[in-house]
């Protein structure tokens, strides 16, 4: 990459076609600026956290210009619909279970069954998500740690030359995140309050629950909120060094000869491709060692480096003894 360009207002049909090529195009929504990929992407979604530093593959909301196209991705009751139709457009994200047709990718929901999803009341987000046409995975344009950034400037000061464009919409109306409301199980769930008060939801929907503390290392539904620990059915062996045809095999780099069934992350070791293809790959081996009656996964050694980290914290909790 050369370096990032920044767009000004006019330009979001070059901002909309480099999202559907697979770039990181940041953007101006009502409380922050967002750092958007097309969600159905592994490789674009798995570039977020290689430009932020993110250290693990934490869930990103997905973004949509309409409650109509955030809701082809869930599965929403009347209780989503309810509340989508009171505070939407607006700073206010729904976990749901997914859609058995959704189109966005498991990287981007971190493997869980939930996928959390928002419309932004910011007219030019609203504008771009419509010319983009996909599901846009956002978290903040900022390097992880960072403060989050409300001025294209800001975003350029932090990623510049890490991502494609920035979408200057002028400096954000500066407020607090999200509220996270958690509608995927039978009691209303506050995960993370924020634009749209507790008392406001409360009215709507009865009595808002909070989430229950959280085991150490376990996987979230969406950033920063409730956890739950993710697996496949199968168990998984990590640093594999050798491999029999009773297991399945993930591999990185140049395969172990043997096994029952193979994933290959990336052959040539790229760190981005290996991320990008982490969760799918989990899923494949799990379904496919199923079929074929294998004892389990094994995981061949990534390197600490870059996005390995964040690999090797999601492998070591798909390895965890099962409760």
């Amino acid at each position: 990459m050369t370096g990032t360009e920044l767009l000004p207002e006019a330009a979001i049909g070059r901002a909309a076609g480099l999202l559907r090529a697979g770039a990181l195009v940041a953007f101006p929504t009502e409380t922050v600026y967002g750092l958007g990929a097309d969600a159905r992407q592994a490789r674009a979604v798995a570039r977020i956290f290689e430009a932020k530093g993110r250290p693990r593959f934490n869930p990103l909301i997905s973004h949509f210009p309409d409650a109509e196209a955030a809701f082809a991705e869930v599965v929403a009751d009347a209780r989503a619909h309810a509340v989508a139709e009171r505070f939407w457009p607006g700073p206010l994200t729904l976990v749901l279970p997914r859609a058995p047709e959704s189109r966005i990718d498991p990287l981007a929901s971190a493997g869980q069954p939930t996928l959390a999803v928002r419309v932004p009341a910011h007219p030019l987000a609203r504008a771009l998500l419509r010319a983009a046409g996909v599901p846009v995975a956002a978290p903040s344009a900022n390097r992880s740690g960072a403060v989050s950034p409300t001025t294209a400037a800001h975003v350029m000061d932090g990623l510049g030359g890490r991502i494609e464009a920035v979408l200057d919409g002028g400096p954000c109306a500066v407020g607090v995140e999200s509220t996270v409301l958690d509608l995927s199980g039978p009691k209303p769930l506050l995960l993370r309050p924020g634009g749209v008060t507790e008392a406001a939801l409360a009215a709507l929907l009865g009595p808002i629950g909070r989430p229950g503390a959280a085991a150490e290392g376990a996987a979230l539904p969406a950033p920063g909120m409730m956890r739950s620990h993710y697996a496949p059915g199968l168990p998984v062996r990590l640093a594999a060094r050798a491999v029999g045809p009773e297991e399945a095999l993930l591999a990185f780099g140049p395969p172990l000869p043997g096994a029952g069934a193979v994933w290959q992350l990336s052959e040539s070791g790229d760190m981005v491709e290996a991320a990008s293809r982490l969760f799918a790959g989990l899923r494949w081996l799990d379904e496919e060692g199923a079929r074929r009656g294998l004892s389990g996964i094994a995981a061949m050694p990534v390197p600490e480096e870059g996005l390995g980290a964040a690999i090797n914290d999601r492998l070591a909790r798909a390895a965890a003894p099962r409760g």
